[in-house]
C-alpha cells in the first residue's frame, strides 16, 4: 500500500509530505527545466520519465515543491536522478529526508547495485550510504550535454 508509506514532517512551521502515489507533472517539469543537468527539458519528456519510474514526491501543502525519481528494475538495479527541492524549501534537511525516505520504498530493498551522478552534493549522498565509484574505469556512457537547450537564434 503506497499510501502507507507516505511521511509527514513539518520545517519553519510549514507541513511536508512524502508520497510514492501522487504527482505534479507541471510543478516537476517547472522544477527540472532550469536544472543544470537537464535545463530546458520538454514537459512530455518530464511526464514519461515519471511515469515508467519510481518517484517520490515533496509536498508543502498541496503544492509539490521535490522529487527524486528512481530508474528502476525493482530488483537488481537503480539509478537516483532528478533530485530537485524548489528554491523557496532548500536548507530545511528536504533533500535528504526525501532521498533517504525514497529509499526505504520496498521496491528498492535488495538491490545489488545504486547509483547516482552529482556535481556537488556528494556529501549529502555520502550521509545516505553512497561512495565514489569503487572501479569507475567499468563504466562507461553515451552523454548528449544540453540535449534539451534550444539553439540560440
Amino acid at each position: 500500500d503506497l499510501n502507507s508509506m507516505n511521511t509527514q514532517r513539518e520545517a519553519q512551521g510549514r507541513p511536508y509530505r512524502i508520497c510514492f502515489d501522487r504527482l505534479d507533472v507541471d510543478a516537476v517539469h517547472a522544477m527540472l527545466v532550469r536544472a543544470y543537468w537537464c535545463e530546458g527539458i520538454p514537459r512530455d519528456t518530464v511526464a514519461r520519465a515519471c511515469a515508467h519510474s519510481l518517484c517520490a514526491s515533496l509536498f508543502c501543502g498541496e503544492r509539490q515543491v521535490g522529487i527524486a525519481r528512481w530508474v528502476t528494475d525493482r530488483c537488481t538495479f537503480a539509478y537516483l536522478c532528478d533530485v530537485f527541492v524548489h528554491e523557496d524549501h532548500r536548507g530545511l534537511g528536504l533533500g535528504r529526508w526525501l532521498v533517504g525516505e525514497g529509499m526505504r520504498h520496498p521496491d528498492l530493498q535488495g538491490l545489488r547495485r545504486q547509483v547516482l551522478f552529482t556535481k556537488d552534493m556528494q556529501p549529502l549522498y555520502a550521509q545516505l550510504g553512497f561512495e565514489p565509484l569503487a572501479t569507475p574505469e567499468r563504466g562507461m556512457e553515451i552523454v548528449r550535454p544540453n540535449l534539451y537547450r534550444k539553439p540560440a537564434p
